[in-house]
């Protein structure tokens, strides 16, 4: 923000102006601007909940309950901290164990790590099209500057004038891609702990069959319901 800052003042121009300099691109990379902007909040706030909806303590809960034997009511243990995207897939995984738990077991992780991976396509975009809208708009720019001398090269004011304006899209350009590049950072980091945090749950809850005499390809239902 200080070097934009100091980038207007260096040019002596509002940023209405500015904007004007930039030419056409600068429309859709207000546009490109204003999605990743949504983005980034809308991602934020779930970032924030999902913080608040972890129960870490609930995985303990149904593991235990699938070392005793208990696969229904690992479920029910389960199904008490729904709000929590591990025990979702635990949850869901026991609820399918008829078939293949491992099946149920990966549907259901694919499910959760897509809400965390939302928006990452669009902040990609934005990191990848806004330099070259930048780029675009300073070609055109430079083009019309050299336009407007008539091929006069006595005219060097006009000429570095000109360049300088057209140099806008670019520096904004650049901008967005790098203020961009920050929170999409931020979601693969996200993204990728979600999938840590599953993947451990997985091998827990395996070890936890094991240990009970089920397995995840094909556990049966609960001893008690057995009997």
């Amino acid at each position: 923000m200080t070097h934009s800052v100091a980038f207007i003042l260096l040019m002596n121009k509002t940023p209405m102006q500015l904007f004007q300099a930039g030419g056409v691109v600068m429309w859709p990379m207000i546009l490109l601007s204003f999605v990743a902007l949504t983005v980034v909040i809308e991602r934020v706030i779930f970032a924030i909940m999902e913080k608040k909806r972890r129960k870490p303590e609930a995985l303990g809960l149904i593991l235990a309950k699938i070392e005793a034997g208990d696969l229904l009511g690992a479920a029910e243990v389960g199904k008490a901290y729904k709000s929590d995207f591990v025990a979702r897939v635990v949850v869901s995984a026991l609820e399918n164990r008829e078939g293949s738990m491992i099946d149920a077991f990966g549907r259901a992780a694919s499910k959760e790590l897509a809400r965390f991976s939302q928006g990452q396509a669009v902040l990609d975009m934005a990191i990848t099209a806004a330099p070259l809208l930048g780029l675009l708009g300073t070609v055109t720019g430079m083009m019309g500057a050299f336009g407007k001398v008539s091929g006069d090269l006595s005219a060097p004011v006009a000429i570095t004038g000109g360049i300088a304006e057209a140099l806008v899209a670019t520096a904004t350009g650049l901008f967005v891609a790098v203020t961009s590049l920050v929170p999409y950072s931020f979601l693969n980091s996200m993204h990728e702990e979600a999938r840590r945090a599953i993947d451990e749950a997985g091998m827990s809850v395996e070890m936890a069959l094991a240990h009970s005499g089920h397995s995840l390809e094909s556990a049966p239902a609960d001893k008690s319901a057995e009997a």
